[in-house]
């Protein structure tokens, strides 16, 4: 529907009505009919490197498909063996009808993957963090996260009955200040990996040298560093040779598993109390055959073709240097996320659109998902795209970047 339209509608607002907030939101609405809008675009194909939206082929650098494994054939292969066996849903929660064997195959194979004793798994990733957080952290518990963590680790404090203490972005010192003064309560520190927005790398050995010290419990959202960090793809804790030191890693299927999902891992005891705590677990439906079996397919194919993690480390590695040539902004990014920072919002949805412009799908970040000033183009990319794709990309973002003043 024209949104127009929706505007001119009249309705007539009671005091006190709960929907008046809605009738009021208008600045998506005025995006939309300056054709600045870059949310919800409808793609017609798979997540590879180049898409069709809206009849047009694009280069997709928008997707967390970092290992292109979404549309490989072995990968779909599974799921429909899987939808043939098992059906389409297992019509209940784990707790109750809805595990499966190939669930239980699964988490054996996550926890060998991981390297830990045990592992289970969700059916969103952000249910993960919902229900381990929630589970763990109790009235007289402390949760430490920093500033920039995932939403879903965000909410999943805000559930938990323990109070939230935040310490500035991959600051130790920040972190140690908060440490001293929590009382010797129970303590659980929650970082991401790689951070979502920023493409950068916790300071994992800082964080863990002072959850030692200060009798803390550390838990790892890898959910963008599983297939992208590590000599084999197992992420930051890989990266930083400290699998063994990390109490919990969390992960997700939506990115380099090809398929949707999220899973924990760590000691069987703790996995063994959060399956009979975590509420996102319980009281929700069990994650689909064809997802369960579509991430069993692709932890075998990391396992076999550990080319594709070399490939993405040399892409990413190339497009960090080239945008930096060009004279972008990008951050302090180590992974296959690399922002351009536009700090302005308004400048941030009109390169969108001029990049779609150009053939190029890109994604655009502003407040909340990122601190105000400090919008930005999220770019990042697969193991699958070419050095054609990218020559494309680069000359794109050159173009549209002289024509914004940005370089």
């Amino acid at each position: 529907m024209d949104s127009r339209l929706v505007q001119n509608k009249q309705v007539v607002m009671k005091k006190g009505d709960l929907f008046e907030k809605c009738f009021n939101f208008n600045k998506a609405r005025e995006l939309m009919d300056l054709g600045l809008y870059p949310y919800f675009r409808v793609i017609e194909s798979a997540q590879d490197p180049v898409v069709s939206l809206n009849g047009r082929q694009m280069i997709m650098v928008g997707s967390n498909n970092y290992l292109g494994l979404t549309n490989d054939p072995r990968v779909k292969e599974a799921a429909k063996k899987a939808i043939e066996k098992y059906g389409t849903g297992c019509a209940g929660s784990r707790f109750l009808n809805g595990t499966l064997e190939i669930h239980v195959e699964l988490e054996e194979k996550l926890a060998r993957f991981m390297r830990k004793d045990a592992a289970m798994v969700f059916s969103t990733g952000f249910q993960v963090n919902l229900g381990v957080i929630s589970a763990l952290i109790g009235k007289s518990d402390i949760v430490i996260i920093d500033k920039m963590d995932h939403a879903s680790i965000i909410d999943g404090c805000r559930l938990s009955y323990g109070e939230i203490k935040k310490y500035r972005h991959n600051d130790m010192n920040d972190l140690e200040r908060v440490l001293k003064n929590c009382n010797g309560k129970g303590k659980l520190i929650v970082v991401d990996g790689v951070f979502s927005m920023e493409g950068d790398i916790v300071d994992l050995p800082g964080v863990l040298r002072l959850a030692r010290e200060y009798n803390a419990r550390l838990m790892v959202d890898d959910a963008h560093g599983i297939g992208v960090l590590g000599k084999t793809g197992r992420g930051t804790c890989e990266y930083f040779g400290m699998e063994d030191d990390v109490d919990l890693i969390m992960g997700t299927y939506s990115k380099s598993l090809a398929s949707i999902g999220g899973f924990i891992a760590g000691d069987e005891h703790v996995i063994h109390y959060i399956k009979h705590f975590a509420r996102s677990l319980i009281f929700s439906a069990s994650p689909p055959p064809a997802s369960v079996a579509a991430v069993s397919a692709a932890l075998d194919i990391i396992d076999k073709e550990p080319e594709r993690i070399q490939r993405l480390q040399q892409i990413t590695t190339r497009m960090l240097r080239a945008f930096k040539e060009l004279g972008f902004e990008v951050g302090p990014s180590q992974t296959p996320i690399i922002p351009i920072i536009v700090k302005e919002n308004e400048i941030a949805f009109k390169m969108a659109m001029m990049l779609q412009e150009e053939g190029v799908f890109a994604n655009v970040a502003v407040s909340p998902a990122v601190p105000n000033g400090k919008a930005l183009i999220r770019t990042s990319y697969m193991a699958t795209h070419t050095d054609e794709h990218l020559d494309t990309v680069l000359a794109a973002f050159k173009k549209v970047g002289a024509a914004l003043g940005l370089i």
